[in-house]
């Protein structure tokens, strides 16, 4: 729509084993009958367009398929657990919290599209240019033709596509170091930027001009900064939730480094991750986008705040006179002190 990902991110081989809703719809019957159930509770509740959950259920089953626990390159935080997170407990919040001020039903349906396909690819390495990273553009493609499967129409239904690809693009966390990095922050490149959707309005000024005096582009930018939110309420969440995503990332960052967690090469980065990272992901990087999200998770994130310090205190005190012999010692260290699983 407006930037072309599609011509650089074709289908893979996930795409090619299952080519639509109904061959998404007997994997995941047959093996996590449970995301069906809940996606569908979820479009039930809030009368979402059949279509969109649709487009949930085929981009739930292809992650669960690529990066969760269908497939053989699992990622402890990116998978089809995720989705659940975002499209149907953050999601469910916002909407009852909000009420009648919150997104409308056709914002609904998008951002339900958006919890199941904003992580699809995980693995790409080429970078769409411009600050949009490489797995945020291909699954924005992927999305598109997830969305055209499900039976929306790119010229009927050209606001929906436009809504997400904003949001997809928006939800780009920038991984440049700070000016002056924390030496155990240094090599955290997962934690050391932030939301893309925050500056998007920028990016958008110079990239697609005249986009604001689009109707569905303003849109597209206001949802964005909304996904972006929900993609990272971990912050305003109760704090057993929000350490037990920082465990899960944490997992999946050792795999993606090809570090062991029971290896004595991952015990430092499990550390500072787990230590200082998290504080600099919570003070630092992390801000809301949205007048939603901040209603709705400021107040849990302000609650979590002195907890976050002293947990990394503690943390970083458990190991002060003797340094964790491998990352594992780390993780459950973390665990026993914040009560995550």
């Amino acid at each position: 729509m407006l930037f072309g990902y599609e011509s650089s991110y074709p289908p893979d081989a996930t795409e090619l084993a299952l080519p639509d809703v109904a061959t998404a719809r007997r994997l995941l019957g047959e093996h996590r009958p449970d995301l069906i159930e809940r996606l569908t509770a979820v479009a039930t509740r809030f009368e979402i367009d059949p279509r969109a959950l649709d487009a949930a259920i085929l981009g739930t089953a292809r992650l669960a398929h690529r990066h969760g626990s269908l497939g053989d390159d699992f990622h402890a935080y990116h998978n089809e657990i995720h989705v659940l997170e975002v499209g149907e407990r953050r999601l469910s919040r916002v909407i009852e919290a909000t009420g009648v001020m919150g997104p409308r039903k056709e914002d609904v349906d998008a951002l339900l599209i958006f919890a199941a396909c904003h992580d699809l690819r995980q693995r790409e390495s080429f970078d769409f240019p411009g600050p949009v990273g490489g797995n945020e553009a291909a699954s924005s493609a992927e999305a598109f033709r997830i969305m055209d499967l499900a039976g929306f129409d790119r010229a009927a239904d050209q606001s929906q596509y436009i809504a997400i690809e904003l949001m997809i693009t928006g939800s780009t966390f920038d991984a440049r170091p700070p000016p002056h990095p924390d030496p155990q922050t240094a090599e955290l490149p997962e934690v050391t930027g932030g939301a893309l959707a925050r500056g998007l309005h920028l990016w958008l000024d110079t990239s697609v001009p005249r986009w604001r005096e689009n109707a569905d582009c303003r849109r597209g930018e206001r949802l964005a900064r909304l996904a972006a939110d929900l993609d990272t309420a971990n912050v305003g969440e109760d704090f057993a939730q929000l350490c037990e995503t920082a465990l899960r990332l944490c997992r999946e960052r050792e795999m993606r480094w090809h570090r062991a967690v029971d290896s004595d090469e991952s015990a430092a980065t499990c550390l500072a991750f787990l230590g200082k990272g998290q504080e600099y992901y919570f003070y630092e990087l992390h801000a809301f986008s949205s007048r939603e999200g901040e209603r709705v998770y400021g107040p849990g994130k302000a609650a979590n705040g002195a907890k976050v310090r002293e947990t990394t205190a503690a943390l970083l005190e458990r190991f002060a006179a003797q340094p964790p012999v491998n990352g594992a010692a780390v993780l459950a260290a973390f665990a026993e002190l914040t009560g995550a699983a």
